[in-house]
């Protein structure tokens, strides 16, 4: 019981740890929803486009303009190609078409005349290359078979007017389970800093030399005391989780009462498991404070980086990734991620985020067993 006692009273001096890193998982958890919130609302654009013009208006060439014309943002730029350089180059235009002269004559003949561009290289001049490309090659397709141009400009002008139709068959909520994601990832930094700095800095001071001789004099055998310290760990690390979930059913709200946020909240529960054991045993192998606090700093720092928290895991290079696979917490985020695509909860969806959580069970475990035996060396 003395052991208990102790434990939270040095708790309560190191309370402005868990409020900080709390505040932070507030701070920069939320900002990132609301980024993600606004980065969900897509709104398409026409791109800019300039239309030199070398041949008659008329025929193929004009349905052709009329064509562009309609998808397209017509943009009017001098005729001089450093002018329309320079258009290009400070995004003023995102695309340039030449049409050659005599282009609706030839191209009914059969000569395959070439439409000369100029693009950006960006995303819209890739999606106006799309609508020409796409008109040339229904009207090519219609040649070699009609030789009247009304006609052909008809069954060019019929064949793209028609547009497929969708329809959106799942009833996933993209955007609060979004919004979870980030939370939860994010969480993990606080939860890993939290538990590493605190219970560290805890089993530092059980460590020092003099509560130490006085703990090996005593009737209480190590296994004894560190089963009471692991208690007390555990203890504070439920409490510690509890209050996240907490703040994520507030922030969140119904998301958290699907089967989804059940999955986020006992994934989240296996994380605090698992470094719950690591910061026992890195109190157990450094008593100095001073370097308990930067090793807190370096590996918390260093999962959230290298497993997702910080940056998207569909942004972190591959190299990054297979050094993540050593360290729980990527399995903690590749659960979090996977929920994102989970309609349907069934075994074989369920295999991949069980793997998952056996692995980071695995970890604390090790962690465990590992803290035995430094303990044990310690106490010789």
């Amino acid at each position: 019981m003395t052991v208990f006692k102790t434990f939270w009273k040095i708790l309560n001096k190191n309370k402005i740890i868990v409020i900080i890193y709390t505040v932070l998982l507030l701070l920069f958890g939320v900002s990132n929803m609301q980024t993600s919130e606004k980065s969900m609302n897509f709104v398409a654009s026409k791109p800019d486009v300039l239309i030199i013009n070398y041949d008659e208006e008329k025929g193929i060439t004009k349905d052709l303009i009329k064509y562009i014309t309609e998808n397209s943002n017509i943009i009017d730029v001098e005729i001089n190609e450093e002018k329309i350089n320079d258009a290009l180059f400070y995004r003023d235009i995102n695309f340039c078409i030449y049409i050659p002269e005599n282009y609706s004559n030839d191209f009914m003949n059969g000569k395959n005349p070439q439409i000369e561009i100029k693009s950006t290289g960006d995303y819209q001049a890739s999606l106006e290359e799309m609508f020409v490309s796409r008109y040339i090659k229904v009207a090519n397709m219609y040649q070699k078979s009609i030789t009247n141009e009304d006609e052909l400009i008809s069954k060019i002008n019929e064949t793209l007017s028609k547009k497929a139709e969708t329809e959106i068959t799942s009833k996933l909520d993209t955007n609060a389970i979004s919004k979870a994601t980030f939370y939860y990832n994010f969480a993990s930094y606080s939860i890993v800093a939290c538990l590493l700095f605190v219970i560290s800095v805890i089993l530092s001071s059980f460590n020092e030399k003099i509560i130490k001789k006085r703990i090996i004099v005593s009737n209480t055998n190590y296994k004894k005391h560190n089963r009471i310290l692991l208690l007390s760990n555990c203890c504070y690390s439920i409490i510690l989780w509890l209050f996240y979930v907490i703040i994520s059913f507030i922030i969140l709200g119904d998301i958290m009462t699907t089967k989804t946020g059940v999955i986020y909240i006992i994934n989240s529960f296996v994380l605090t498991i698992c470094v719950t054991t690591l910061a026992f045993l890195i109190g157990n192998i450094v008593s100095n404070k001073g370097a308990i606090n930067g090793i807190a700093n370096v590996i918390s720092l260093g999962f959230s980086f290298l497993c997702g928290a910080f940056v998207p895991v569909e942004w972190l290079p591959d190299s990054v990734l297979k050094i993540a696979h050593v360290l729980p917490t990527y399995y903690y985020i590749n659960t979090n991620e996977m929920l994102k695509t989970i309609e349907k909860f069934d075994f074989e969806t369920l295999k991949p985020i069980i793997i998952n959580t056996i692995i980071m069970l695995g970890f604390a475990i090790l962690f465990t067993i590992l803290s035995n035996i430094v303990s044990r060396k310690k106490e010789k």
